[in-house]
């Protein structure tokens, strides 16, 4: 647990959200829709969470994560550009997987879909990375936070914090659907939305 409050923001909704593609690492930029979420988010926390304010921000590297950051500070009235980045932020990769959708995989690698249904946690596609391995990268960079905090970052990312900072099982955490457009608050040993 941390004795300050962490905000986590997913990304904004790229066009392989909406077409369900294994995004990973690839840097696929917003669309409209995910520009607005960015702001829409922006404003919610400016109104609903004035604390975060004050926080220090830290984005993913990956474009999606920095243009979501931008525009939401700027509806929070802050510098657009007045964040650092942090690569430990980054999705977890799919690896050869990355770019396809779940429908398109079955038919391509059946037996390693058919294996990752049965432990996600643990389960690493070729030349990726499973949650397990992602979990360690995160725990890391909490160590190095000194201070409140407003990340934007993945929806693998925010699920692995979940279960590192709000003790969601490791059996559920894949399936735990991370909202875009709105914010994560880990703060006392629990989670809720804003």
């Amino acid at each position: 647990m941390l004795p300050f409050p962490l905000c986590i923001v997913r990304h904004g909704e790229t066009d392989w959200n909406a077409e369900s593609r294994l995004q990973g690492q690839q840097d696929v930029p917003l669309n409209g829709r995910g520009r607005a979420q960015a702001e829409s988010v922006g404003r919610t926390l400016k109104q609903q969470f004035p604390d975060a304010l004050s926080f220090d921000f830290v984005a993913s590297p990956l474009g999606r994560a920095q243009e979501t950051m931008r525009l939401m500070r700027g509806q929070m009235g802050l510098a657009p550009g007045a964040y650092r980045l942090d690569d430990r932020l980054k999705e977890l990769t799919f690896g050869d997987w990355e770019g396809f959708t779940w429908e398109e995989m079955k038919l391509r690698d059946p037996a390693g879909c058919a294996a990752r249904d049965a432990g996600k946690w643990a389960f690493c596609p070729p030349r990726g990375e499973s949650y397990a391995m992602l979990s360690v990268r995160i725990a890391g960079w909490l160590q190095t936070l000194s201070e409140p905090t407003l990340a934007v970052t993945h929806g693998g990312v925010a699920r692995v914090l979940l279960g590192l900072l709000a003790g969601v099982s490791e059996a559920d955490l894949p399936n735990v659907d991370i909202v875009q457009g709105r914010a994560l608050v880990f703060e006392r040993g629990e989670a809720r939305w804003v």
